[in-house]
């Protein structure tokens, strides 16, 4: 791993290249985290749709918990990016200590309590005890949850390092990461015995003379979860070497990691209110679900897929919502409230642009667009579906660009009780009450949810532009600078 700095000067100088330069590497390492969870549902696939099932009964567990933990490390890119602005390094690295020493707890009372409830959890989500659906439920998802330290430390070394203005030394570790993933995959789920891998590269003879040594026949779903936990912990390991080395800006000492009173009231001051926005979006994608389930199966298709969509689509504005979150923060730290604002106008303006032409791209092609995504028998009438969903949606789609951007911001100030906030109305209250309306009120049918999503997206936009407008979440959540102020640029 290179000992070479890539912070970027946030606070001084133009605005618009660093911003981008901040954000492209996110936007990759959101790609990478696809390329990740492709390949372990490719090689699980290979066991037969039990195993499938499996990985998507233990998801919703495991994106809870990711959900909640992710959350406290916001509080981490918050609080090193303020104090990073206002000059006081030695603050910024025992932030980024208390961070780790408190989400660290957290990873260790969710290993502890996910092994004992998994199988109760994953019974009241729908998997039924004695089958092997549930077998494997079971033994994927306790691995992870045993795990979960090595997973959370991952996300910790993202949180702080782009808190510090460096998103392109978390970028390198997500690929090594995501190479030893897809590297051990293959052998830990399927082992030396009828693995199409070797059958691909024409090496049945070495599979045989493998298998004849070790008799390893792989871990078969488990081996999913082996493989990620390995993966995640090198990178983690690696990420901690970093942080107690000083290459990266951020320089770590034993004693950073004694938990102080005051330091975690202030995480969980700011991160508790993001895992609360999480993990509720989370509850309302699945309530949403359950409702488009009411317009049948065809109409649970054509969502998959423009969720599918949508998700690749929003990668660009995930990505610059947190470049924003850190030059807001880096900003206001330093006292430089007119150039935090123009950070969130500017990187509003690229996002609505961009999703704009998406829009009419997915508006004028919706039909085409979702044939790619489905074929066989029934794949007619899902296209039309779809094809309603991108010309209803899409329009819309710099709604929630807008509403990303703005909640980047907010979360850059500390104000994320704010994003929180806003998040729950868009979900819970612009979304699903008028879809259920629509549907069961006007029997509209999916067209009545399309309908609600894009009501959502736009209702969400224009109250998160009228709270930005307020101003008043510029205050920052640090001490100001002992130093002489610096004018805004």
């Amino acid at each position: 791993m290179s000992t070479k700095n890539f912070d970027v000067n946030l606070t001084e100088g133009e605005l618009l290249k660093p911003l981008l330069v901040l954000s492209l590497p996110i936007v990759l390492s959101q790609l990478m985290q696809v390329a990740y969870n492709l390949a372990d549902t490719f090689w699980v696939g290979r066991l037969g749709q039990d195993a499938v099932s499996a990985l998507s009964f233990s998801w919703p567990l495991v994106f809870l918990m990711i959900s909640i933990g992710g959350g406290f490390t916001v509080a981490g890119t918050v609080l090193v990016a303020q104090n990073k602005g206002a000059g006081n390094h030695d603050r910024v690295d025992h932030i980024a200590g208390q961070t780790i020493a408190f989400v660290t707890a957290i990873a260790v009372a969710f290993s502890i309590l996910g092994w004992f409830l998994t199988p109760t959890l994953l019974t009241l989500i729908g998997t039924t005890p004695g089958t092997q659906v549930h077998a494997y439920s079971v033994e994927y998802t306790r691995t992870i949850f045993l795990g979960v330290f090595f997973m959370f430390g991952f996300f910790i070394f993202q949180a702080l390092l782009r808190g510090w203005g460096d998103t392109k030394t978390p970028m390198y570790l997500m690929a090594f990461g995501v190479v030893i993933n897809v590297a051990l995959d293959p052998f830990f789920i399927l082992g030396f015995q009828d693995n199409p891998l070797f059958g691909y590269l024409g090496m049945r003879g070495l599979e045989a003379a493998l298998f004849d040594t070790t008799g390893f026949n792989g871990f078969g779903v488990q081996g999913a979860a082996f493989a990620t936990v390995l993966s995640r912990g090198v990178g983690a390991m690696v990420g901690f070497a970093l942080l107690f080395s000083g290459r990266v800006g951020i320089h770590l000492s034993l004693d950073d990691l004694r938990l102080r009173a005051e330091s975690v009231r202030k995480i969980i001051e700011i991160g508790a209110p993001t895992s609360v926005e999480q993990s509720t979006r989370a509850l309302g994608i699945t309530a949403l679900t359950a409702l488009v389930a009411l317009a049948g199966t065809d109409a649970v298709a054509a969502f998959g897929i423009g969720n599918r969509l949508t998700s690749l689509v929003f990668l660009p504005a995930l990505g610059l919502a947190q470049g924003t979150e850190t030059v807001v923060g880096q900003n206001l730290g330093a006292e430089k409230t007119a150039r935090a604002k123009r950070a969130v106008h500017l990187a509003t303006g690229i996002i609505v642009a961009v999703l704009a032409v998406v829009g009419i791209v997915a508006y004028v092609f919706a039909e085409p667009i979702t044939n790619v995504f489905i074929s066989g028998e029934g794949a007619e009438a899902v296209v039309e579906i779809g094809g309603d969903y991108l010309r209803i949606v899409g329009p819309t789609f710099f709604g929630i660009g807008i509403f990303r951007i703005i909640s980047g911001g907010f979360r850059g100030s500390g104000s994320t009780r704010v994003a929180m906030v806003l998040s729950i109305l868009s979900l819970w209250v612009f979304r699903l009450p008028p879809a259920y309306a629509l549907v069961e009120w006007y029997d509209m049918g999916s067209t009545g949810i399309w309908y609600g999503i894009a009501l959502s997206n736009v209702l969400t936009a224009v109250v998160a532009v009228a709270w930005f407008l307020r101003g008043t979440w510029t205050e920052s959540v640090v001490e100001p600078s002992k130093k002489p102020t610096v004018a805004d640029d």
